[in-house]
């Protein structure tokens, strides 16, 4: 086992499932899949942090009971940064960001958006958190 899969939850965990989806993702080269288990209206966020602002994404929060990685836990690179409490996540390969386990509420990742298949990103309404205090 990987430093990497010791932290990405690589089962789900115990929720709701009734209500919720389970979506398909991955990396752009697809070494990184995973699935992410989601309400019909996920709650989409935007940070506006260093490292936010810079790789631009809207991201999905879910609790860590809701992710499960299936592939790529080696190909996983992880960066860390200020408080090293939140663990930023990245395909080796093609450097695309998937998801990160999040520094105000660590029991939750947040998800790349893009990387969800089949999500429908513009319909979602993206609430702006304010990382740069953090920073």
């Amino acid at each position: 086992m990987t430093e990497n899969a010791a932290v990405v939850p690589t089962a789900f965990g115990p929720g709701e499932e009734a209500d919720k989806k389970v979506y398909s993702c991955a990396c752009h080269c697809g070494a990184v899949t995973f699935e992410a288990r989601l309400g019909a209206t996920p709650p989409a966020i935007r940070c506006n942090c260093s490292l936010c602002r810079k790789k631009n994404a809207t991201m999905v929060r879910l609790h860590e009971n809701d992710l499960r990685l299936l592939t790529g836990s080696t190909s996983l690179g992880c960066y860390e940064w200020n408080t090293g409490k939140a663990k930023h996540y990245f395909c080796k390969s093609c450097g695309i960001y998937t998801f990160h386990r999040m520094r105000s509420r660590p029991d939750h990742f947040g998800i790349n958006a893009s990387c969800i298949e089949g999500l429908e990103i513009d319909p979602l309404t993206i609430q702006m958190i304010d990382g740069a205090r953090l920073d």
